[in-house]
């Protein structure tokens, strides 16, 4: 089992979300995040102002998968997500070590 998790621009959600879904994912966790990387933040201009604007707003996505099903689920985002432009994101591949469904008590494969 695995965890993939995505820092991704917030229009993009509607698109992944479409795209997972048609590989079969069931659900998913979204949160909204902030953060920077190479791009460093901007510069906006409020009322004649200039402001630097140092974390930008993103969205996390986490998903937990069978191993089997990683690498589609890695390619959907990356390929869904990419605008060509600075700042689409990353993607992160964790190794699920246990799942357990809290309601039924099901572990592992079956809690997914």
């Amino acid at each position: 089992m695995k965890l993939v998790m995505a820092v991704i621009k917030p229009f993009k959600l509607d698109e992944v979300r479409e795209a997972l879904t048609s590989l079969g994912v069931d659900g998913l966790t979204v949160t909204e995040v902030k953060g920077f990387g190479r791009q460093k933040g901007h510069t906006e201009v409020y009322r004649g102002a200039e402001y630097a604007i140092s974390f930008l707003p993103k969205l996390k996505i986490e998903v937990a998968v069978n191993a089997d099903l990683t690498d589609q689920v890695v390619e959907a985002i990356q390929n869904t997500a990419k605008t060509g432009q600075i700042g689409d994101g990353k993607i992160f591949v964790y190794d699920l070590n246990k799942v357990v469904r809290i309601r039924t008590g099901e572990a592992d494969a079956d809690a997914l």
